[in-house]
């Protein structure tokens, strides 16, 4: 049986393993989306440019304002890509998406495993893991609405749920 000091820890590491669920799936929503956005501002200028530059229209005066906006828009896409930071921004947002996935693991495998031991061993682990979550909240990433709700759906819908962890799947080890 376990005391009160070691049951509350494990339910905390319970909340702190949600937590970094929902964040972590969160943050990872938001990173598939923002990719997308990072390969259009890619591939587009280049395509623009293309058009823009191709013989048969470039030379006929009917499509100059044609060739001439897809020219100017070549041109902005790198500067509106630069000024939103999207290189910067993927790659802060797949750091913090991984650290919290880390760290949902950690506070699992704490309440699961290391609560049986001794109180002081566990107490000085979940404190540790504490300090890691501190430090990966410090950065206060919040994604939009739109990518928690989509998480929280997925989520919800078992798509992070483990076959092991399903009633009756349990086997003995011998």
């Amino acid at each position: 049986m376990t005391d009160t000091r070691t049951q509350n820890i494990v339910d905390e590491c319970k909340r702190q393993e949600e937590s970094c669920l929902y964040t972590s799936t969160s943050l990872l929503e938001w990173l598939k989306r923002l990719r997308v956005w990072k390969a259009l501002f890619i591939i587009t200028p280049i395509i623009l440019g293309g058009v823009a530059t191709w013989p048969l229209l470039a030379h006929h005066d009917e499509y100059k304002w044609f060739t001439g906006v897809c020219a100017l828009l070549a041109g902005f896409s790198p500067a509106l890509y630069k000024a939103l930071d999207f290189d910067v921004s993927l790659k802060v947002i797949a750091q913090h998406a991984h650290e919290f996935k880390i760290l949902q693991d950690r506070f699992r495998q704490a309440w699961r495993i290391a609560a049986l031991g001794p109180f002081p061993e566990f107490k000085k682990e979940f404190d540790d893991l504490m300090a890691r979550m501190d430090a990966a909240r410090a950065a206060s990433l919040t994604p939009p609405e739109r990518f928690f709700k989509k998480a929280k759906a997925k989520i919800g819908g078992g798509h992070y749920d483990f076959g092991v962890d399903a009633k009756g799947s349990r086997q003995q080890i011998t």
